[in-house]
């Protein structure tokens, strides 16, 4: 019998985009299907007044991986963007990742030896306090953020940011979701360690329209609900990057996910807060971000060149059906039920899952493309 399509690729997100264009230049013909009505899933941009508003949230390229960042330039050029965030708790403001300037603003400290004494006698308090209940290793995400950097700094900065995003409190989350948090002791709001990062120049549909040429597509069609249910008859692999748990019809049942919602509006000004991105990390606001959509893009003067500015506020909320499955819940049970379906899908006969939804791992950007880049090799 004869197949149209070497590959169906279901989803044209990144992992998809990316799979179908490394297989198109091996020669192999590809259909790439999305039930949204347009193609990049969560990447794509939407054109608000000269803006490109990242329509599902902030996405900041960043790897160390030459070979992956000389890949995406080579596809589209990319901007210079740092990220660097500002917390704002209860209208004080603070840089973000912890760093020097933090504890300045925290402390009036201005040396890293009066902060590392700060911190560590903060975390020594935690530390007298859990061996007087008994206890030697932390038993929640509370007791974990006070051991590693004190009161201060977990109290304000991440204590009520973190009960917002997972929407119970630090004392019934598990510590190994804050393994470790960065502490600098250098002047440097840089958010990220990585050697290369940015923003495509025009936006991420130029990169995810760069992926595609050339590849026949088609939006508006779910997998679940279209004649492509029943793949061998169009294509000899099918790519998945769907949830894992729905590919097999739930048959373990449902995995949780958390999700985000957002309020975007247009404001009559060129300059709402100065920065890409605000943390608001106190039960104050019910958002945990304020995201200024123009500062990914413009810079110095191009930005009041551009009169009217786009802010969305973002919140976090539990998954119900019908919305988009953002973040994987990664506590035992979730783990042990996608270990589950990890391996059915070792057993499927010429499917590859991919991605974040398949995988039911969070992934950044950068080690998707790496993921596809090696499966070419």
């Amino acid at each position: 019998m004869y197949l149209l399509y070497d590959y169906l690729i279901v989803g044209s997100g990144l992992y998809g985009a990316t799979f179908a264009h490394y297989a198109t230049k091996q020669g192999k013909k590809c259909l790439v299907i999305d039930k949204r009505p347009q193609l990049g899933g969560n990447v794509y941009c939407e054109k608000v007044e000269g803006i490109n508003v990242h329509k599902y949230g902030a996405h900041i390229f960043h790897t160390n991986n030459k070979e992956v960042w000389n890949f995406v330039n080579s596809l589209v050029p990319f901007n210079r963007y740092t990220n660097s965030p500002v917390a704002n708790y209860h209208g004080k403001l603070f840089n973000l990742p912890f760093n020097m300037n933090t504890f300045y603003q925290m402390w009036g400290v201005t040396t890293p030896e009066e902060a590392t004494a700060k911190i560590e006698e903060q975390k020594s308090e935690a530390v007298a306090k859990m061996k007087a209940d008994g206890v030697t290793e932390p038993r929640n995400l509370e007791e974990q953020g006070l051991c590693l950097v004190g009161r201060d700094i977990f109290e304000k900065l991440i204590k009520e940011y973190t009960e917002k995003q997972w929407g119970r409190p630090c004392s019934e989350l598990p510590a190994f979701i804050i393994k470790r948090l960065p502490v600098r002791l250098v002047f440097d709001n840089n958010y990220f360690n990585d050697a290369y990062q940015g923003i495509p120049i025009g936006g991420y549909n130029k990169l995810i329209d760069a992926l595609l040429e050339g590849v026949e597509c088609k939006t508006n069609t779910d997998f679940f609900n279209t004649e492509y249910r029943d793949w061998h008859q169009f294509a000899k692999q099918l790519v998945y990057t769907g949830p894992i748990d729905e590919y097999f019809g739930y048959c373990y049942g449902k995995l949780d996910w958390r999700t985000v919602s957002f309020k975007t509006k247009v404001l009559d000004a060129p300059n709402f807060q100065g920065n890409a991105v605000v943390n608001y990390t106190s039960h104050e606001q019910p958002y945990t971000r304020v995201i200024e959509h123009k500062h990914f893009e413009m810079f110095g003067q191009a930005v009041y060149d551009c009169p009217k500015t786009v802010v969305s506020e973002e919140y976090s909320t539990e998954y119900k059906e019908g919305m988009e499955p953002y973040y994987p819940v990664n506590d035992d049970k979730n783990n042990d039920l996608a270990d589950k379906y990890r391996t059915l899908a070792e057993r499927e006969k010429d499917v590859i899952f991919g991605g974040r939804l398949a995988d039911y791992r969070y992934y950044d950007m950068a080690p998707v493309v790496e993921s596809v880049l090696r499966r070419f090799q």
